[in-house]
């Protein structure tokens, strides 16, 4: 073996000595492709050293894609996306402690402390170039690229979510894509989801409110949805949930009012942000976050992991940790906006997952998504990169352009544990958090669901153009399915709020057979299509 050669096209610093990203010290210390410390590359995540494992092994989970894929499309969901640069500048507190007492995250500390970010807001269903004011969640998934490495935090403007448990996440974006035969997407089939799925009925009331069309992407909410986990340098950890929310207030659109811009401009949102950064006057969030002490809180009537629901306010109060400023658009639209990759798994030191269903299917499915859209190396491209020293046995793959090679070590060592010059294990930072199970393994729904209880209140709390906005595109998109989907959607709000379910019925019964299939929340698609025809003038052949 020789040591120390030369390794072609792999980058020279500024002393002609080889470095695997040029960014970084160089150090012997494993890493994950995150620029994660590894510290423990020899044993997965297990209940009890026998196992089984769970699924949030995110070392293992990337070690092992990455090795499947060692011999690159438009995103799935979220596919239409606008972002921006910028940073987050920690308060050092969380309300009126030292953030120090719950987490260890070296991002929060310092009072003043700013980590550089990049911001990607999205629509979900539809392609690359579809119009921004149709009903749908947004995404808002911000980056952070802090000393210890990435943390991506994957998140949408709605702050609850369709579903409780990932395995229904296919069958929910199928339902809400087009139709496999006709491609237009169809409230029948949404509805026919919805109506056998009682637990969406939260995110049903948000979605087909004004909320379910944001004014722009910087009057626009942001939310983990999932709840994570905060662990501190003693290795304790309390549940937490993220809110960002916009100094610049909270704006959203009637179906009517979404209607008129669309006839005139179709990318709004992404020339909105754009054009107000370039003019200076830049966006700014304040991040919240709500905490809860790690256990199953039987005084709740909700399980605190189960995504479609809000913690109340008054019993877990919004604590700020800092703020978000976005002061610069990207230079390139591909290669920022379009190559950006985000992964619910990617957490440093000081944060943790929670055991909630959702969060532990998204964990793999998205760097997993990425790894197949972007490619096998999406995390070297500069904007997925961490700004650190990244140092791997990760090798080869479609479009590696570099190897995690750093100076002094030995290229002929692409594995470890090794005597002869290879990657080590990092020092540990602090007792791992351990949660204790003792349970069976099993496939169960949650003990406490109440479905329905939320989302009454969600309606009960809208303004009165809320409701009416509400109900209006519940009516139109529900009056062109079959009576029994009609019958069960009256049920569910019925079971809301007894006021919920008798207008969307009163309105049903007042637009009789005159339903229109179309765009969710849309009236009049069907003359839309007509129009086109006979209004339309004709012209000669040339």
């Amino acid at each position: 073996m020789h040591h120390n050669q030369i390794i072609p096209g792999l980058p020279e610093d500024q002393n002609g000595k080889q470095n695997g990203n040029g960014a970084g010290k160089p150090t012997q210390e494993l890493t994950t492709r995150q620029g994660h410390p590894v510290v423990d590359n020899q044993n997965i995540r297990t209940i009890g050293n026998r196992g089984p494992a769970t699924l949030e092994n995110y070392q293992f989970l990337e070690k092992m894609s990455h090795f499947d894929r060692e011999r690159i499309p438009e995103r799935v969901v979220h596919a239409r996306g606008a972002g921006a640069h910028g940073y987050f500048e920690a308060y050092g507190s969380v309300g009126e402690e030292p953030v120090s007492k719950y987490t260890r995250a070296k991002l929060f500390q310092e009072k003043g402390k700013r980590t550089p970010v990049f911001v990607r807001f999205s629509s979900v269903i539809h392609g690359g170039h579809s119009p921004e004011t149709l009903r749908d969640p947004r995404g808002f998934a911000v980056k952070f690229y802090t000393e210890d490495g990435n943390w991506d935090l994957v998140g949408n403007n709605l702050k609850v979510f369709f579903i409780r448990d990932a395995m229904k996440f296919p069958d929910l974006v199928h339902a809400f894509k087009p139709d496999p035969v006709t491609n237009i997407q169809d409230g029948e089939r949404i509805f026919d989801f919805i109506s056998n799925t009682p637990e969406a009925m939260h995110m049903i009331t948000f979605l087909f409110s004004p909320f379910g069309i944001p004014a722009n992407y910087r009057q626009m909410q942001g939310s983990g949805v999932n709840t994570y986990k905060w662990v501190n340098d003693k290795g304790e950890a309390v549940l937490v949930k993220y809110h960002f929310e916009p100094k610049q207030g909270i704006k959203n659109l009637t179906q009517d009012q979404a209607e008129a811009i669309q006839g005139k401009n179709f990318n709004h949102a992404t020339q909105d942000l754009f054009e107000h950064i370039q003019q200076g006057q830049f966006p700014e969030w304040e991040l919240f976050v709500q905490i809860m002490s790690d256990d199953e809180h039987a005084e709740l009537d909700f399980d605190p992991l189960d995504d479609t629901k809000l913690w109340p306010k008054e019993q877990f109060p919004w604590l700020p940790v800092g703020r978000m400023v976005l002061d610069r658009n990207p230079i390139n639209y591909f290669a920022e906006v379009e190559q950006s990759a985000f992964g619910t798994g990617v957490l440093v030191d000081g944060l943790d997952f929670s055991d909630d269903k959702m969060l532990i299917g998204r964990t793999f499915a998205y760097s997993d998504t990425q790894r197949y859209r972007v490619g096998t190396n999406y995390l070297q491209l500069p904007i997925n990169a961490p700004r650190k020293n990244v140092a791997t046995n990760q090798r080869d793959g479609q479009m590696a352009y570099r190897q995690d090679i750093m100076p002094g070590l030995n290229p002929h060592v692409n594995y470890e544990p090794s005597s002869m010059g290879g990657y080590v294990e990092a020092p540990r930072t602090g007792p791992d958090h351990e949660p204790h199970y003792n349970a069976r393994k099993v496939r169960q729904k949650i003990d406490r669901q109440n479905n329905f209880g939320q989302a009454g209140e969600t309606y009960r709390n809208f303004e009165d153009w809320e409701r009416d906005d509400l109900i209006k595109n519940l009516v139109n998109t529900l009056a062109p399915a079959a009576k029994p989907i009609q019958d069960k959607m009256i049920e569910l709000f019925t079971q809301c709020d007894a006021d919920y379910g008798r207008r969307v019925a009163e309105g049903l019964r007042k637009m009789g057979s005159n339903g229109q299939h179309g765009p969710i929340g849309s009236s009049e698609s069907g003359d839309a299509v007509r129009a086109a025809e006979d209004q339309s003038k004709e012209s000669k052949p040339y």
